[in-house]
């Protein structure tokens, strides 16, 4: 199965966001929106109106990314921006004592795809006790908080362990996305190792040729 590409519009050009959402209308798959709060996470990043103005002109699903502590208390409301798949963290669930699974069935229950994501120091483990209640597994490839990072090559067997976790579960349907430092370098890899969306950032949109990087990572 070929993989999905996913560009985080976090690296796109602000000043000139349309150019970047007709980038991924026109040769990507999947919006990439990354929350971030600065408590969580070192940064902050952009909220609702970022959101909403990029689902007016989106062809292609959003995917948001919740680095945010207590993201519960925003899943409705990023559903109803549009958001076609939402993630949050494991860490975030672990701060406040709630129960992963349970978060997860409250994002199918508002019509999302859900999903469950951990930093590059959480053992891949500690997500099977949750596997058969996510849509999709997102391992981070570099600590949450900043783009441009350098990717962290241990991640591919963290993403092959899960793979076949997976399976041996009979899970096939669980998609598993990576985030950070992903680019044509490193995406046959990803894919070999059992990953099936790949989130790029800088990598598409400061190159040169937006476009072809798209193509480069999907074809690597």
């Amino acid at each position: 199965m070929a993989v999905q590409l996913a560009p985080s519009m976090l690296a796109a050009d602000f000043l000139n966001l349309s150019a970047g959402v007709e980038i991924v209308n026109k040769h990507a798959d999947i919006f990439h929106l990354d929350v971030m709060d600065g408590i969580l996470v070192p940064n902050l990043s952009f909220g609702f109106p970022v959101v909403d103005a990029i689902a007016k002109k989106a062809e292609k699903p959003l995917d948001v990314h919740l680095m945010i502590v207590k993201p519960w208390n925003y899943f409705q409301r990023f559903a109803k921006s549009g958001a076609s798949m939402i993630s949050f963290h494991l860490e975030a669930a672990r701060l406040d004592g709630k129960n992963p699974s349970a978060l997860l069935q409250e994002l199918k229950g508002l019509g999302v795809k859900a999903g469950l994501a951990i930093n590059p120091d959480i053992p891949v483990e500690d997500l099977y006790p949750y596997l058969q209640d996510a849509d999709f597994i997102l391992i981070m490839s570099v600590f949450a908080g900043f783009g441009g990072q350098k990717f962290i090559p241990e991640s591919i067997d963290r993403i092959a362990t899960l793979r076949k976790e997976l399976d041996k579960r009979g899970l096939k349907d669980v998609k598993i996305e990576v985030d950070g430092g992903v680019g044509a370098g490193n995406a046959a890899a990803l894919a070999q190792a059992g990953a099936e969306i790949l989130v790029a950032g800088s990598s598409v949109f400061r190159a040169e040729d937006p476009a072809a990087a798209c193509a480069a990572i999907k074809c690597s």
